[in-house]
């Protein structure tokens, strides 16, 4: 058997841990991002198109990270929806006739 002569990358990261979060190394991607689209059932080739600035084997990377973290990346997931949706009931508390405002100018505009 012939091994090739040009050396061969038997591991790379795709992925990077950075202020409380993950992003694609090289890039102002989110994991979070990729991973969404994935879990919608996007292919990775559609994935790769809406995110111009990364390449098909950057998105695969980022899923075969994914897949081989999901218990740890589901419950990050979770936390940030559920801080998410902390910010979102203090914004509609400290907002609220801002809100109110909105709501009737909707109900208005239809």
């Amino acid at each position: 058997m012939n091994i090739p002569a040009a050396p061969i990358l038997l591991s790379k990261q795709y992925i990077e841990r950075c202020e409380a979060g993950y992003w694609l190394s090289g890039s102002r991607v989110s994991l979070d991002s990729i991973v969404y689209c994935f879990l919608r059932g996007e292919l990775p080739e559609h994935i790769a198109q809406s995110f111009p600035t990364l390449t098909l084997e950057q998105v695969y990377g980022a899923i075969a990270f994914y897949l081989s973290n999901q218990e740890v990346i589901d419950t990050y997931l979770k936390d940030g929806e559920a801080q998410l949706d902390q910010f979102r009931q203090a914004s509609l508390t400290e907002n609220s006739a801002l809100y109110e405002k909105l709501s009737t100018a909707k109900v208005q505009h239809q």
